[in-house]
């Protein structure tokens, strides 16, 4: 009787595994697993307010390069008094003239490293750069200026590595400099592809362009290609599409990374669409072209200029908060530190103005606060903390600051 119960359900169960395919369709094929790529994430979030420094090239000239314990303890001292001073971003000048701090299959090590460019300083700056300011709890963005590879001279000679070499169908020149050329699709997939690199490689916190866009309105800078392409849209219009493209591109390769993208553009929004064809307008409106912007107001709050304030920090700011704001792209301004003493050559820019009050910039960074703006930037380094010409007033400014920011 058990002999016969168990065969029984043998071959039930042989019957029923013979009809699984039919009852419930056949096992899905197995895929191979896709081979790594960079997934698309969502960028460092905001601060709750951006209270930023810049550390530009001229800074770097000032730096100790010739090994990396001196570099990490001229980087340590600057990042000290960031911190102290209450920021918590430092937009880091890592490609200021188609060159790098740091080692790079697409740019030369820049000349401010060893005097030369392409010449290897034995140490990567840039690693030791977000090692010292992640310790202090700073975020630092790569700042990067996107065409220029040449202006005024600077740097004296090309590395055999620089684009200007190897690629100088690239190169457009204007009487001050070399550019890569705006109007490539080349060159703009080289300079995403360079910031991929960027952002695989090292953990930044963001990457951070500035206003060197189209460097002339010279109609001949890029007739040749303006001519070439057959656009039926005007010189400035198609000037103006090149940018945008490189923006689009860009934030796009950002995100692929997680990391922010953001710009600072001329301060006045006619400046940056006519002189630059930088339409800063249509990327604060539009997502997809950066996650923040930062407009340069390098003038006072009390600034005029023949009885005309149209500059005036106050009344620029309005202008950019009145302007539409897509969903996640946060608006701070630029604010002037190196007019510290000096003024902003404006009808009254002498002593006893407001850039010798020792108080400006907080004033100015509080009252942006208080109109909305998301936060603000300081230009630079070196006006707060190595002024020679104004330590005094230095010193009391950055007090000022402290307490704002505190």
């Amino acid at each position: 009787m058990r002999y016969g119960a168990a065969a029984a359900i043998f071959v039930a169960a042989a019957v029923l595994v013979l009809l699984l395919p039919v009852l419930w369709g056949p096992a899905p094929s197995v895929e191979p697993a896709p081979t790594a790529s960079p997934a698309a994430e969502t960028p460092a979030a905001e601060p709750q307010e951006c209270r930023a420094v810049w550390i530009s090239y001229l800074e770097w000239q000032q730096t100790d390069f010739s090994s990396a314990e001196a570099f990490r303890a001229d980087a340590a001292a600057m990042l000290d008094n960031i911190a102290a001073l209450g920021a918590n971003r430092v937009f880091a000048h890592l490609r200021p003239f188609g060159d790098a701090l740091y080692p790079s299959d697409y740019f030369p090590f820049s000349h401010l490293c060893t005097g030369t460019q392409g010449e290897d300083p034995g140490f990567d700056p840039l690693a030791i750069l977000l090692e010292e300011a992640h310790a202090r709890g700073l975020e630092l963005e790569g700042w990067i200026n996107p065409y220029r590879l040449q202006a005024g001279g600077t740097p004296d000679r090309f590395a055999a590595t620089s684009p200007a070499v190897t690629h100088p169908d690239w190169v457009r020149q204007t009487g001050d400099g070399s550019y890569l050329n705006p109007a490539s699709a080349q060159v703009r997939q080289y300079l995403a592809d360079s910031l991929a690199e960027l952002c695989s490689r090292y953990a930044v916190d963001g990457i951070h362009f500035d206003d060197y866009f189209y460097p002339t309105t010279d109609p001949a800078f890029d007739a040749g290609d303006y001519a070439a392409s057959g656009s039926t849209l005007s010189l400035e219009d198609w000037r103006r599409e090149n940018v945008n493209a490189l923006m689009r591109l860009c934030c796009e390769t950002c995100h692929r990374y997680g990391v922010r993208f953001g710009v600072a553009p001329q301060g006045t929004p006619e400046g940056c669409r006519d002189g630059q064809y930088s339409d800063a307008a249509r990327w604060l409106a539009e997502g997809g072209y950066c996650d923040y912007l930062m407009p340069q107001l390098y003038w006072g709050r009390s600034y005029s200029r023949g009885g005309d304030t149209s500059q005036s920090l106050d009344e620029l700011a309005a202008v950019w908060l009145a302007l539409p704001r897509a969903e996640g792209v946060s608006l701070c301004f630029g604010l002037g530190a190196y007019r510290i003493g000096e003024g902003d050559g404006g009808d009254r820019s002498g002593p006893g103005t407001e850039w010798s009050s020792g108080s400006a910039l907080a004033e100015q960074a509080e009252f942006l606060r208080g109109a909305g703006a998301d936060g603000v930037g300081l230009y630079r380094y070196a006006s707060l903390f190595d002024n020679t010409l104004y330590p005094t007033l230095a010193a009391q400014e950055a007090a000022a600051l402290q307490k704002t920011w505190k």
